[in-house]
């Protein structure tokens, strides 16, 4: 049967829906507004010119800034361009001390107190030794380059080399040295018995963010300096052993070597007490010489100190018969064994604003000494005056200041400037 085609019966066309208008969104209530083909408005500091932000952030301190750094790329990569070019300075490490009574009394508290921080100012961080439990049972030796050298505070046979304990307080991350194997000289039985142990000192760091460095011992072995170089790194400690100096004779007892050596002009130096000399070893080439100060050093105990000018300078100052007198190296006409006086004032105005300090000339010698140049701020002296406390001298405003710290004491010997490790490896990679 055929399929019929047509419309269908009793149907009819299906009217269209009347289309009604859809109200703008604006008018309905809870309506979500399309998203906006304007893009946002930026951040007030986005927007700020180049040349804006590094001027903002050299106004801030330094821990301010290394805090900005780590905001973002952007801010590590101006912050990098505003640091400082030489290593910040943070503050002091010291060991505390009871002040002793004044001469002739030589009597001294030998308790031994915790080596403490004394931050520069308010926003520097505090820094400490707590993560360190074994560091109660050293005392500090020397500070460089951010890390500190500790040796054993009780006596050990001057025959042998002492464990070495290396810190890095911005880090908290140690390193403990032991004593270099007996075969590191191959001929060691030949000296072991005249070896006399003297000292050690930080020689360098391989990288401001990792525990990779070196350090230097050095012994007299048979009358001449040997130096000895422990090189760590990942953990790992080797030692090595340099030839005797065999053109520098030790003609004295090296009981009087100071077991602390200076950092100065990129050399080490090691006073001899009483002597007119002192042992220097280039960090450079590790060769030991003699050199000799002044000779027109006033008094007759030879109690001067090497140290570093503010412009790199190695010099000589004295605070004898008080007299302030700073050496520099030189060679003119009028050079004292290749030394010129640079500065020189008279300081007996200054000694009368300590209370207590005799004013007769001849005890004032007695009871005073330079014990270092500031290596934090070359311009200052570290003064220490038996009975009377220990101070800092600043040679541009020719003021005393009286480090003690909160609990009555005051700052022992060595008192070292704790730079930072720079640049921080972050900073350092922008």
């Amino acid at each position: 049967m055929a399929r019929k085609t047509g419309k269908k019966r009793g149907g009819s066309k299906p009217k269209p829906k009347p289309q009604t208008e859809t109200p703008p969104s604006s008018s309905l209530p809870n309506s979500v507004p399309p998203p906006s083909s304007v893009e946002p408005e930026e951040t007030a500091i986005d927007v700020l010119p180049v040349d804006v932000l590094p001027n903002i952030f050299r106004r801030l301190s330094l821990v301010d800034l290394l805090r900005a750094a780590l905001a973002c790329h952007r801010w590590c990569r101006v912050a990098a361009r505003c640091l400082p070019r030489a290593p910040p300075l943070l503050g002091h490490f010291f060991h505390p001390v009871k002040t002793p009574p004044p001469p002739p009394i030589h009597q001294r508290d030998r308790t031994r107190y915790d080596a403490v921080f004394a931050p520069l100012d308010a926003s520097s961080p505090r820094l400490s030794l707590d993560f360190a439990p074994d560091a109660s049972r050293f005392e500090l030796h020397d500070c460089h380059q951010g890390l500190l050298l500790l040796e054993p505070n009780v006596s050990t046979p001057r025959s042998m080399h002492p464990r070495l304990l290396v810190l890095d307080p911005a880090t908290h991350r140690r390193a403990l040295l032991r004593p270099p194997p007996r075969d590191t000289v191959p001929d060691d039985h030949r000296w072991r018995r005249s070896r006399y142990y003297v000292g050690s000192a930080l020689l360098s760091r391989a990288h401001p963010s990792k525990l990779c460095f070196e350090v230097v011992c050095f012994t007299i072995d048979g009358g001449h300096p040997r130096a000895w170089v422990a090189s760590f790194d990942n953990d790992q400690c080797r030692w090595r052993a340099l030839p005797l100096a065999e053109q520098v004779l030790v003609d004295f007892d090296p009981y009087w070597f100071e077991t602390r050596g200076v950092h100065a002009a990129g050399k080490m130096y090691w006073h001899i007490c009483n002597s007119s000399r002192v042992l220097e070893l280039d960090l450079a080439t590790l060769h030991f010489s003699y050199l000799l100060p002044p000779a027109a050093l006033p008094g007759h105990r030879f109690k001067y100190r090497m140290g570093e000018t503010p412009d790199g300078r190695l010099c000589v100052v004295t605070v004898e018969n008080q007299v302030m007198q700073l050496w520099v190296r030189g060679e003119t006409r009028c050079s004292d064994n290749g030394w010129v006086v640079e500065e020189e004032m008279d300081i007996s105005k200054v000694y009368d604003t300590v209370p207590g300090l005799p004013k007769d000339r001849i005890r004032r010698t007695q009871s005073i000494m330079v014990m270092d140049v500031d290596v934090g701020q070359k311009w200052k002296l570290f003064i220490q005056m038996l009975g009377y406390g220990t101070y800092s001298f600043d040679s541009k405003t020719r003021k005393l200041e009286r480090l003690a710290t909160k609990g009555g004491k005051e700052y022992g010997h060595p008192i070292c400037a704790y730079f930072l490790a720079w640049p921080p490896a972050f900073l350092a990679q922008a």
